[in-house]
């Protein structure tokens, strides 16, 4: 039984918990599929050096 499983099993009774509970799991989901995106746009991962000092860089990272 993964996280989510555990954790949707104990929100089932409480419906702030569930709106909480799935709030966070699509904000999660929509950030890494942002960075998917911008992996493949781009053409390699954020710790590659295929992208330094050409000023495709990634500088830096923050969450939505």
């Amino acid at each position: 039984m993964n996280d989510f499983t555990k954790n949707i099993t104990q929100a089932l009774f409480n419906q702030d918990k569930i709106n909480d509970l799935l709030r966070h799991e699509i904000q999660q989901a929509v950030n890494d599929l942002l960075e998917a995106e911008l992996t493949a746009f781009l053409g390699y991962d954020p710790d590659a050096r295929n992208g330094w000092n050409t000023g495709n860089a990634r500088n830096g990272a923050y969450f939505r």
